[in-house]
């Protein structure tokens, strides 16, 4: 018997928007400089939110009976009703129309973007976006779009069969960042996202259920450190718009290689292992 296809399941399922507040304390900042090894914090009150850090703002903190055997939600506003449902960070993109800034209290408002079901290698996918408008003072600073792919049941996947911890490839481009993420640091990053997912710390859990190597990068880092390189290399540069892909996984104990350059209106990066030249790509324009 044929498994039902997946837009069967979300047929009617038109989830309404939310809205959220936040008072914009400076300390998430403060902790993510910490975990960067930067000298002090990267902002402080009344100072501009570095972009990609409102991903430390806004947390959900569920009940412990809420969380399913992956460690994710078992049900939420924006998760799809798939039955054994399997979750996926694919990329966003994000428009930033004034900077959100430290201590002054915000509001995000999230909604559902598009559902589309496509076929990959792997099956049956559902790509889902879900918007997120942040305000301050009612004012719009900040437009993201997420994008989630979701599968119904575990896939093998085609993951390598061993972490790669040879140093990343020499440098192609004049911006460069370098990383080495290890188990306490992937700890401590779940913890500042509020996420239990535990292919970031369940080594057992990725190898014997998820069918990767090692544990496994969070894919927001991929795309943090690649805006990290813009935000150190470019100084006083404020980013317009942001868009980014998030390719293949990285894993604990590789090295990391966070390069780009700039282009006429803006930048364009990737982050590289020597396995792989792209696990995340992304293009920057400048206001």
């Amino acid at each position: 018997m044929q498994p039902a296809p997946l837009s069967s399941y979300v047929e009617t399922w038109r989830p309404g928007a939310v809205t959220a507040h936040d008072p914009m304390d400076p300390g998430p900042t403060a902790a993510v400089s910490a975990l960067l090894d930067l000298p002090g914090p990267a902002a402080g009150a009344g100072d501009p939110l570095p972009p990609l850090w409102q991903w430390f703002h806004f947390l959900h903190w569920p009940a412990q009976h809420e969380l399913g055997p992956d460690g994710h939600l078992r049900d939420a506003r924006f998760l799809p009703p798939l039955p054994d449902r399997q979750r996926m960070f694919a990329g966003g993109r994000c428009r930033f129309v004034r900077p959100l800034r430290l201590g002054e209290p915000a509001e995000r408002v999230s909604s559902l973007g598009s559902v589309t079901p496509k076929h990959g290698r792997s099956g049956e996918l559902l790509f889902v976006t879900e918007r997120q408008e942040f305000r301050q003072s009612g004012r719009t600073c900040l437009v993201e779009e997420q994008d989630i792919v979701y599968r119904s049941g575990r896939g093998s996947g085609r993951h390598p069969a061993a972490v790669d911890d040879r140093p990343a490839p020499d440098a192609e481009e004049p911006w460069q960042l370098r990383l080495q993420p290890d188990p306490t640091l992937l700890f401590r990053l779940s913890a500042l996202t509020a996420n239990a997912h535990r292919i970031h710390y369940d080594a057992a859990y990725c190898r014997d259920t998820e069918g990767y190597p090692g544990l496994v990068v969070h894919g927001p880092l991929l795309a943090l450190l690649m805006l990290e390189v813009v935000r150190r290399e470019a100084p006083g540069r404020q980013v317009g718009t942001l868009s980014f892909k998030l390719l293949r996984p990285a894993f604990a104990g590789e090295h990391l290689l966070a390069e780009g350059g700039p282009t006429g209106a803006g930048a364009q990066l990737r982050t590289a292992t020597h396995r792989d030249a792209r696990h995340a790509t992304a293009e920057v324009t400048f206001a």
